[in-house]
């Protein structure tokens, strides 16, 4: 593994941890990472010893101005180098409460060390000293289960994931990411310990869905959050969408399956973890919707509106941010619907002018969803909506071009109205103010602000007012 480590940092590690006569690894996810040829700018060091002090001398022989951060309750310190973030840690064994996922820590070996690491990929270590420089130690046949594509744990999974819940979703996490599969025993383990989850905390959760709604098929990770049983805990909404109905013969698709469906479809085109979001939650108030009318069939009347106002409470239960990324979502959610309307009937300007209007700067983001979310197994029902999509997409682009709809407000402002008729705060000035917004998306004026005065005296003549001297 010597030449994998041709990192500067790596030898400058070696030369303080001989200087310390300290025994010193690279362990985790970075060995696991380097042998997958995968980038990792984060590097985890475990030394025999102290690794606060090799941590402060290894900054200081790198660079005397290289700030190292520590942490003396967990015994560990951390400093940034280059692109890289270089964490440092005695080895450490763990033991733990029943009603806890937060570890009793002794000073431990190696061996102590490995144990506790929650994956055999994950507890490959390299000797970073110099008379062993480059040496692998795995235990437990990680290098193995890396080229097998498989993920276990070190020691028996019931206990392992007894001990630290979170490990049951890295362990999905990382099937998602990877495109491993989780050793039989494993996952059988995880469906035992599944009601465990509920000792951590909603931020840890939210953000291992969120590296698996990140990753290349997520699909993948949330088919084995509800084949063990941890989805129902915690993300009910989303399982309450498995299955399907029948009545008099008649049935819906699993809305379970086509949301995954659209998200895996949506994953090649974005990186934005909350357009990732978007295309999860898009149908998320279908259960609650759902309805069988004779002779239509099933229905699911105003679940994008239902599931917008679903959204804030998702996201407050996840500790997601409740600021205009939340906004973001429930605005996808909301109009996910129109484009897809748009694409089914003739598109007119006025229509084009109102989804401009509402969408706003999240429009390009809008029409991704839409056609990530075109699954149908009828091609040329397909073909039909990708077709009238990009008819959709042209006059989106031509009308912004001509009339400047996106984000804007009505040339005419309240003041003015105010000004010009001598009124203090009223009704008729939001009636004024909604007729010229309603005239210049329907196009019978340009959004110009000459003629949007014109159409106020008009509009404000019909109400009963006019403007007063001088004006």
């Amino acid at each position: 593994m010597k030449q994998h480590l041709q990192h500067t940092i790596f030898n400058v590690i070696s030369e303080t941890a001989d200087q310390l006569n300290q025994e010193t690894y690279v362990i985790g996810g970075y060995v696991r990472d380097l042998i997958l040829k995968r980038p990792s700018p984060d590097i985890d060091i475990v030394t025999i010893g102290s690794g606060i002090q090799l941590a402060e001398k290894t900054a200081k022989r790198l660079d005397p101005n290289i700030q190292v951060s520590v942490f003396k309750n967990f015994g560990t310190a951390m400093l940034k180098y280059q692109s890289l973030e270089v964490e440092f840690v005695g080895a450490r064994k763990e033991s733990y409460q029943e009603d806890s996922r937060n570890p009793i820590v002794e000073d431990g070996t190696l061996e102590e060390d490995q144990n506790r690491r929650d994956f055999t990929i994950n507890a490959l270590a390299i000797c970073l000293n110099k008379d062993r420089f480059g040496e692998l130690i795995d235990p437990f046949g990680g290098m193995e289960d890396i080229q097998n594509r498989i993920i276990r744990t070190p020691l028996e999974p019931g206990i392992t994931f007894s001990d630290d819940p979170l490990r049951m979703m890295r362990a999905i996490r990382f099937a998602s990411q990877l495109g491993f599969t989780i050793e039989e025993k494993t996952l059988e383990a995880i469906s035992l310990n599944k009601t465990r989850i509920h000792i951590i905390s909603k931020e840890r959760i939210g953000e291992e869905l969120n590296k698996i709604i990140l990753s290349s098929k997520p699909s993948v990770g949330f088919k084995l959050l509800d084949q063990t049983g941890l989805l129902e805990i915690i993300f009910p909404e989303l399982h309450r969408m498995k299955g399907q109905e029948f009545v008099n013969g008649i049935g819906h698709k699993d809305n379970f399956y086509h949301t995954l469906e659209v998200l895996d479809r949506i994953a090649p085109t974005t990186n934005y973890l909350w357009l990732r979001w978007s295309a999860l939650l898009h149908d998320i108030a279908k259960p609650v919707t759902k309805k069988y009318i004779p002779p239509i069939g099933w229905t699911f009347y105003s679940h994008n509106f239902i599931g917008a106002k679903m959204v804030p409470a998702l996201f407050k239960k996840m500790k997601f941010p409740l600021n205009e990324k939340m906004k973001y979502v429930q605005k996808l959610v909301e109009l996910h619907m129109r484009p897809i309307v748009l694409s089914e009937e003739e598109v007119t300007d006025s229509a084009i002018r109102r989804l401009l209007f509402e969408a706003g700067d999240d429009i390009d983001d809008l029409m991704t969803l839409c056609e990530a979310d075109i699954t149908s197994k009828n091609q040329e029902k397909v073909k039909k909506y990708y077709s009238n999509f990009q008819l959709v997409r042209q006059k989106l682009k031509d009308l912004e071009e001509k009339d400047h709809i996106r984000n804007f407000q009505p040339p005419v402002t309240g003041e003015t109205i105010m000004e010009v008729f001598g009124l203090g705060p009223c009704k008729e000035i939001g009636q004024i103010k909604t007729a010229i917004k309603e005239a210049i998306l329907d196009g019978i004026i340009p959004n110009d602000h000459d003629q949007a005065y014109e159409y106020m005296l008009k509009i404000a003549k019909d109400l009963g007012l006019t403007p007063v001297s001088g004006q």
